[in-house]
């Protein structure tokens, strides 16, 4: 019998040792494999909060975000042009650090349940999680890149603001479902839920989600990397023989 989310997770908040006001939370699964065949994944993100009193009558209400970011790096913004006829890379950007796929999940507007200090604080938006741009002299509107990134990983699903589908159930327990598109890369995906009031972080909970590639994509990837000439002649021999059985298949048909 499968036990529902909400129950484990309040059991895990009756376990706990009060501390003002905590979060308890825990994720559907913390592993993603990566197949072929893969289509994307639902993560169900649960949790109680764990409070040693009452709430005092007239305190702002309680709110909940939630945050999915998977491995970020250094990239290249570039601004195509036409020249003599063709379009080229003319002009440039760099941005030091962006996450492949950031996800925000928040119980109300973003702006009304955390503060523009809280959000520089804990990089919670998505424009924060993406570390400042360098740019040059020669590039005036470094902050069209800065749109132009965002409306294109909006636009593939790697970016996604999801306001108010967190449902927070008396104060106290919580869900949210986070969508992990067919696109996303390999890595670790840190989770991060925090409790606010009046716009003020007042705790915070880390987990993570782990996705890797499985079976024969996990091989080639492996191989790819670790043994590049045997994986270049297997390479090779493969289309080789795919060579020779479009050509026996053709003949045999055309005899």
């Amino acid at each position: 019998m499968r036990i529902p989310g909400f129950l484990i997770a309040f059991i895990m908040l009756l376990g706990l040792p009060a501390r003002g006001e905590e979060v308890v939370a825990a994720l559907s699964q913390t592993n993603v494999a990566l197949t072929a065949t893969f289509e994307g994944s639902e993560i169900l993100v649960y949790g109680a909060v764990r409070r040693e009193a009452p709430i005092p009558e007239g305190d702002p209400p309680l709110e909940v975000i939630v945050t999915v970011q998977g491995p970020a790096g250094p990239l290249t913004v570039w601004r195509k042009a036409r020249r003599a006829g063709i379009w080229v890379n003319v002009e440039a950007v760099s941005v030091s650090s962006a996450p492949s796929y950031y996800a925000v999940a928040t119980s109300g507007l973003l702006g009304d349940v955390l503060t523009a200090t809280e959000d520089l604080r804990h990089r919670v938006s998505i424009p924060r999680a993406i570390r400042a741009f360098g740019a040059a002299d020669t590039v005036p509107d470094a902050e069209a890149f800065t749109d132009a990134l965002l409306r294109i990983r909006e636009e593939d699903g790697l970016y996604q603001l999801l306001e108010g589908e967190v449902e927070l159930d008396r104060d106290t327990l919580f869900t949210a479902r986070i969508s992990l598109p067919a696109n996303i890369t390999e890595g670790v995906y840190s989770t991060r839920i925090f409790l606010t009031r009046g716009g003020a972080v007042i705790d915070r909970f880390d987990t993570a989600i782990d996705v890797s590639k499985v079976g024969i994509e996990r091989w080639l990837f492996v191989t790819a990397h670790e043994q590049p000439v045997f994986y270049g002649l297997l390479a090779v021999l493969i289309a080789m023989f795919s060579g020779w059985a479009a050509s026996a298949g053709f003949r045999y048909l055309r005899s």
